[in-house]
């Protein structure tokens, strides 16, 4: 009987190991945390949104990193393999806006359970606060795993299922990039991926906390070219701005320091510029003798009123009825026009994915096979693919982790 070592227990490990062990090897498992699938217990708020019920062409479509080489895993194990087997492990699944799959109890710890049932079933032995130093080939085949200094575990195949760089202290801190290169493999430098942005704008610290539903946004490169646009739920932080669309963003920008984005939100996207404009008109005559800035309280959040205030250039103790129509119109166009300078990405640490990895010229995409070393296998965020928020991500470490498990 063959042996095969996965190492690393997140999402990816344990669905490569159950499904090495379905196909007839001795499989070991290894995990340097104290627990498995830590970091799947923080996904989606702690719900953890599975995958995505969609057809294969559209979470395709949703991988902007690398997403052709994914046709063969996503073929072969779909989204809809993920669900019968979560449901077949007891876990009931429900579907929400967006197509995104939750688990109806709303708990990632629920997930995690039911993917170590899965291992458990498959009689795999799991090895917890195993620490992996050396990955040892011989003449371009895999040969031993050295682990917690002086452990030894002879194998035929080893699948790695590591992860990124993101929330190290779950255990992603890039281990499984320095064993692929120390093997001959191009790592493709790592980068925050759905994460939140800094922005220039100072006035963003007092909406801290402020959640936006149902806003769009537009994203510019420095050549006035739109590259993303997207609709859903924004949050401002005291840094910038965060939330789904945000992240979502962050997947189509690049090198922040090379490149200089601006962001523009339109917070009445349900309204164009002429509705708008006799909406206002309306709040207005409502508020004819008011000041300014009290006759906004209808169409914005308390919070946001003294900053759109602010921009506007309308005196804040002007009489409604003073305004005159440009200073009407130019409210109109902030309220669908508020620009975001970029500054940054926050830090990798913080990321819920990691863009970068091993490049997926040197894998095989119908096996998950190195093309440099035989019987080295890779699965999950450590591969050069990221997705939109949507769960997209987490269908890539089943899919990967399927292939390389089954031709382990």
């Amino acid at each position: 009987m063959k042996t095969v070592v996965v190492i690393g227990g997140g999402p990816a490990g344990m669905m490569a190991a159950s499904t090495a062990a379905d196909n007839g090897a001795n499989v070991i498992l290894l995990e340097k945390q104290h627990r498995l699938g830590r970091k799947l217990l923080i996904t989606g708020k702690g719900r953890c949104n599975i995958t995505n019920d969609c057809d294969v062409e559209e979470l395709i479509e949703n991988v902007p990193t690398n997403g052709k080489f994914l046709y063969s895993a996503f073929y072969t194990f779909t989204n809809y393999d993920a669900i019968t087997m979560f449901n077949s492990l007891g876990l009931a699944t429900k579907t929400e806006r967006g197509k995104r799959v939750f688990p109806e109890s709303d708990k990632a710890l629920d997930v995690v359970k039911a993917l170590e049932k899965q291992v458990k079933n498959k009689k795999v032995k799991i090895i917890l606060s195993a620490k992996v130093n050396k990955i040892i080939a011989k003449d371009n085949k895999i040969e031993k795993v050295i682990y917690n200094n002086n452990e030894v575990i002879k194998c035929d195949s080893v699948i790695l299922a590591t992860g990124g760089m993101s929330y190290p202290l779950t255990g992603s801190t890039g281990d499984g990039y320095k064993f692929a290169q120390s093997l001959g493999h191009t790592i493709i430098n790592p980068k925050p991926s759905l994460i939140g942005i800094e922005v220039q704008e100072g006035f963003v610290k007092d909406l801290e906390k402020l959640a936006l539903r149902n806003v769009a946004i537009t994203v510019i490169n420095s050549k006035n070219k739109k590259i993303y646009d997207d609709f859903g739920e924004l949050e401002f932080t005291k840094y910038g701005l965060d939330g789904p669309i945000i992240k979502s963003a962050s997947c189509r920008m690049k090198d922040t320091s090379k490149e200089n984005y601006r962001i523009i939100l339109d917070l009445k996207p349900a309204l164009d510029d002429e509705k708008l404009d006799k909406r206002i008109i309306k709040d207005f005559a409502k508020y004819t003798n008011k000041n300014f800035e009290n006759s906004l309280d209808d169409l914005l959040p308390k919070k946001l009123i003294p900053i759109i205030i602010e921009l506007s250039e309308i005196p804040r103790h002007l009489k409604v009825n003073q305004i005159s129509k440009k200073q009407r119109l130019n409210l109109v166009y902030l309220l669908k026009n508020l620009t975001f300078t970029v500054k940054r990405y926050r830090p990798i640490e913080e990321a819920i994915v990691t863009s970068g990895g091993i490049k997926v010229s040197e894998i095989n995409a119908s096996t998950m096979e190195s093309k440099i070393i035989n019987n080295l296998f890779f699965a999950g965020e450590i591969i050069d693919v990221d997705a939109y928020t949507g769960g997209f991500n987490l269908q890539i470490a089943y899919s990967t982790a399927y292939l390389a498990g089954t031709n382990s």
